[in-house]
Parts: C-alpha cells; structure tokens; sequence
C-alpha cells in the first residue's frame, strides 16, 4: 500500500497535514500526532503494515498491539477517503 498522489503531507512543526490535491475526491484536511506522521511518512514508499509497526517501534515505546491497532485505524480511515492505494 501507498500514499495516494492526490495527497500531499505537510508537517507545521506541531502537527501533521495531509491535504488532498484538486484531484482528490476527498475535500478537507486530515490532521494528525507524530504517529501519524511515521504511518504516513512510511505510506511515501510502498509498504505493509508490518513495516510501519517497526518503524514505530524504532521511535516510540509503547505496547506493540496497540501500535498494530493505531496502524490498522489509521489505515482503514485513509482508504475510506482515497488517500492509500493498494
């Protein structure tokens, strides 16, 4: 899976924007915390779920299921608005 090209990433220092293009059929703005930022600055690159989970692990300490869990949500909202694909 991969961050569709409609969808840019930008990242105000506080948080993190995901902003569909004009091509996008979703219209607004998704903001997110810095796991969102790992999830989607992993989604740049075709990846898994498996590979975001080691990324986080790498940066934050936490009980991995609830990372698996965060991934999946994430995931699942971003293919409901057209933002992944694959």
């Amino acid at each position: 899976m991969k961050l569709n090209e409609d969808f840019i990433m930008h990242n105000t220092g506080e948080e993190i924007l995901l902003v569909p293009t004009a091509a996008a059929r979703f219209h607004g703005l998704v903001q997110g915390n810095k796991a969102v930022e790992v999830i989607l600055s992993c989604l740049q690159n075709d990846t898994t779920e498996d590979e975001i989970l080691s990324v986080m692990k790498e940066k934050f300490d936490g009980d991995e299921e609830d990372m698996r869990e965060d991934i999946r949500d994430v995931v699942k909202k971003l293919k409901e608005i057209g933002a992944i694909d694959g």
